[in-house]
């Protein structure tokens, strides 16, 4: 038996921002909490690309986005880079709206963020305990009552599992299934400093603004999959997110890294890292399967969290993750407070959790784009069409040294009655994102 003076009310295992989030309004509640990091602090082993959209989450977090957040900039530009093999063709957006206060979105480095969130646990209350990883869950009558951790059993009324994409906790307690390769991606990314000056005249950026660009194509070998890009304060994140699935199933099968020393090599971004110094590489494993392939996000005295529940997604123009992560944690917390009021934390008493999720913006989110991996994971849009625009943008430049087509047939003799057809479905598709 374990000892009642070991028992907490809520264990969190995972100090990502979905634990801190949940462990933060839990402690404000005057509620004992334990969260459980296996690495040297906060942040030190999470590596997402960087961007947090605030617009969703900012009722949810007032009082903590007012403690000073170690933002890096606010995103003002939002580029898109269609690539072939020899050209590319780049869209960009810059709003007003973008420069207006409260600012939308910012880039973020997670070993900053993810440590001052910690810091702000602490101080509410929270008991923070890193470098222990939790061996597993313990269980009475199906009912989850604590972990093992270093040797040692730790009781709780709650546990709630914020360990990541691949996380143990909700397996062992038997709320999703093993891994699925079609439901994930890998990503890899690179910290690039630059100094702030010759940064901000590189990207054409004015004190504390920011710019995000997204890569598509060629860039990720015809795969399902993209690059990013985002300005800090003095570097650049820099990565690549590819299916799992494509990467193993091609012959021979690729190689993430040595696809992304290709990408760096490419002219479009070879000269936005020149003289950067590479400071960080990182890689690691992303839900991508959305709607169909998240499991039981509550059961008897565990609430799933984070990355853990797979709440990220990819829609093509944006890559979100880190504001849903926020939010579930939050939206558990709730439902701990109202369980602890209740003394009830079987799976009906923390069913709450998911009626909150269902009432947001995360679930709505989920439900409409239920449907976005299947059509994203069309090939044409990863070389069929940005081929078609290169090419067109090649001919309509093109001065030759005789007489120059008319626009219109220049760009029709891309597009014959075959391809048009096939262009019409993949429209149609797209029109269900």
């Amino acid at each position: 038996m374990m000892a009642e003076e070991d028992k907490f009310d809520v264990i969190v295992v995972g100090a990502g921002l979905s634990g801190l989030a949940a462990a933060c309004a839990i402690a404000k509640e005057g509620l004992e909490v334990l969260v459980l990091e296996r690495g040297e602090y906060p942040g030190a082993k999470n590596v997402t690309g960087g961007r947090l959209y605030l617009n969703p989450i900012r009722d949810m977090f007032a009082d903590l986005f007012a403690e000073a957040p170690p933002f890096e900039r606010y995103i003002t530009n939002e580029d898109v880079c269609v690539m072939d093999e020899d050209r590319s063709v780049s869209l960009s957006y810059s709003g007003s709206e973008l420069r207006e206060q409260p600012y939308s979105s910012y880039s973020i480095l997670r070993s900053k963020f993810d440590k001052w969130l910690g810091k702000q646990c602490e101080r509410q209350g929270a008991m923070l305990v890193t470098r222990s990883r939790v061996d597993e869950i313990i269980m009475d009558n199906g009912k989850v009552v604590g972990v093992r951790a270093g040797g040692e059993e730790l009781s709780s009324d709650i546990v709630i599992a914020a360990d990541g994409v691949l996380s143990f906790i909700a397996q062992q307690a038997g709320l999703r299934q093993p891994f699925q390769a079609g439901n994930f991606a890998v990503g890899c990314k690179e910290i690039i400093e630059i100094p702030r000056e010759q940064l901000e005249a590189r990207f054409n950026l004015e004190e504390d603004e920011g710019l995000a660009r997204l890569y598509m194509g060629a860039v990720t070998k015809g795969k399902f999959g993209g690059g990013f890009l985002y300005t800090n304060k003095e570097s650049i994140s820099l990565g690549l997110v590819m299916g799992i699935e494509g990467l193993t199933g091609a012959l021979p099968a690729l190689e993430i890294h040595q696809i992304m020393e290709n990408f760096k090599r490419r002219p479009e971004v070879a000269k936005l890292i020149k003289n950067g110094e590479s400071v960080e590489y990182s890689a690691h494993v992303i839900p991508e399967g959305g709607l169909k392939s998240m499991g039981k996000l509550y059961g008897a005295g565990i609430l799933v969290v984070g990355d853990a529940a797979g709440f990220s997604m990819n829609i093509g123009i944006t890559v979100r993750g880190m504001e849903y992560a926020l939010a579930s944690g939050y939206y558990a917390a709730q439902a701990v407070i109202q369980a602890k009021k209740n003394e009830d934390y079987s799976e009906a008493g923390l069913a709450f959790y998911k009626k909150l999720l269902d009432d947001s913006f995360v679930m709505k989110d989920f439900n409409s784009f239920k449907e976005s991996l299947s059509i994203l994971e069309n090939p044409r849009l990863f070389t069929y069409y940005p081929q078609l625009l290169g090419n067109i943008m090649k001919d309509l430049y093109n001065v030759p040294d005789g007489p120059k087509t008319k626009l219109y047939p220049t760009v029709r003799k891309h597009l014959s009655n075959k391809n048009l057809m096939a262009m019409g479905k993949d429209a149609w598709r797209l029109m269900k994102l």
